[in-house]
């Protein structure tokens, strides 16, 4: 009795099931309010006159403010780690204000605006991983990071499949309204979110030098650019022109749930069986390494498609090589830093990564004007190459002498 009470304290240490449910319910409002319109934003963008290569300038400036505010409010966040609870609570504001002003103000400028807002809720994720992998002990950090990709894999899931029929019923602006409410939900109940208080090193180190301790740590770039690499195929593919080449198929809405459930079923499931399964260290790479390469060759594969069923059987592939490859590079974060620079090197990992949701769909939206809607899906299967090939020369072992 007395061993498995003690084996239950070490597992939850810290954290109730309420304060698990709450944090994992802030989780789905944080994503929920993002992605409720994304499915049929490129299509509102197209319907009301924009080219694909300002289309691909709204998709990506969603990144801009993630690049520029990730990596210092981690390193802020660090150095001031009450700010992480307020810092989120600030994200949730918003959103709001973002889902007002896509109601509002339906002009280039207000979109993008609204857009860039946006980003800055998505740069507060940075606060929410750290602050729930403090729910956990080091060693559970990729099941930490897999519960939370499901609830965000979830939220873009259901944003995903319900978002064509509020379009259909209720008109263009209704799942702007949706994501202004659950923006406010997500917000009251971010109030009641538990913060732990874990031992980190006291340091008089200056910012300079901790920047500089975060840039020195160990295989943080690398992973840093498989994520931005996997972030831009996902910008580039699902969230970005996925849908508009469903038209070339079908003009019902139908087209776009069946895309989205073929893509995001295989893609939540993945999260679910790292969630079980822990996967070695000695194993990560390998395993990485095999969902780059069958990316990129179903990538390559989806202009070829020539019915709905193929290219939505190639979007389900797709799914789930990314749903693998997202919790286990942000799982590697968490395991790399110590606790007095998580926050810096989820910052450091968060910001760059968005380097791909900008650049991606900026390039695809250029491709697709001056080439055709096709060339996209050649682009990203270059890029998941090119991810390949950086991972085989990737050191897994930190005691060996070069590490990218």
């Amino acid at each position: 009795m007395e061993q498995a009470i003690s084996r239950d304290t070490q597992e939850q240490p810290i954290a109730t099931k309420k304060d698990h449910v709450i944090f994992l319910t802030v989780v789905f409002c944080f994503w929920f309010s993002t992605y409720i319109y994304i499915p049929v934003f490129g299509l509102y963008l197209e319907d009301i006159g924009f080219r694909y290569s300002l289309i691909g300038i709204i998709l990506g400036s969603y990144g801009v403010t993630q690049i520029l505010l990730r990596f210092p409010l981690g390193v802020v966040s660090d150095r001031l780690v009450g700010l992480r609870k307020q810092l989120l609570i600030f994200g949730f504001i918003m959103a709001f204000v973002s889902a007002l002003l896509l109601v509002f103000l339906p002009s280039f400028i207000g979109i993008l605006v609204a857009r860039l807002l946006a980003g800055i809720t998505a740069a507060m994720w940075v606060m929410a991983t750290v602050l729930y992998s403090q729910y956990f002990r080091t060693e559970h950090a990729s099941k930490a990071m897999s519960r939370v990709q499901f609830l965000t894999v979830f939220a873009q899931f259901t944003s995903m499949i319900i978002s064509g029929y509020l379009v259909l019923y209720a008109g263009w602006t209704f799942p702007f309204w949706i994501a202004a409410v659950t923006a406010i939900v997500g917000l009251i109940l971010a109030f009641q979110i538990k913060e732990v208080d874990v031992p980190t090193s006291k340091t008089s180190s200056t910012i300079s030098t901790h920047v500089k301790e975060t840039f020195h740590i160990y295989g943080l770039k690398t992973i840093t650019f498989l994520s931005l690499v996997a972030h831009a195929i996902l910008f580039i593919t699902i969230f970005g022109f996925s849908p508009l080449y469903t038209t070339y198929f079908s003009t019902g809405d139908h087209a776009i749930t069946i895309l989205v459930c073929a893509f995001f079923i295989p893609h939540a499931l993945a999260s679910v069986w790292l969630m079980f399964y822990k996967v070695d260290v000695e194993r990560q790479k390998s395993v990485l390494l095999m969902s780059f390469a069958l990316s990129a060759l179903l990538l390559v594969a989806t202009p070829l498609a020539n019915s709905l069923f193929f290219f939505s059987l190639i979007h389900a592939g797709i799914g789930l090589t990314l749903g693998v490859i997202f919790p286990l590079l942000l799982g590697m974060v968490i395991q790399l830093s110590s606790n007095g620079l998580k926050n810096s090197a989820m910052g450091f990992y968060q910001s760059f990564y968005a380097i791909g949701i900008l650049g991606g769909p900026l390039v695809a939206g250029e491709l697709a004007d001056k080439v055709n809607l096709p060339s996209v899906f050649f682009f990203s299967g270059l890029l998941s190459i090119i991810g390949f090939i950086v991972l085989i020369f990737f050191k897994a072992n930190r005691n060996e002498k070069r590490s990218l």
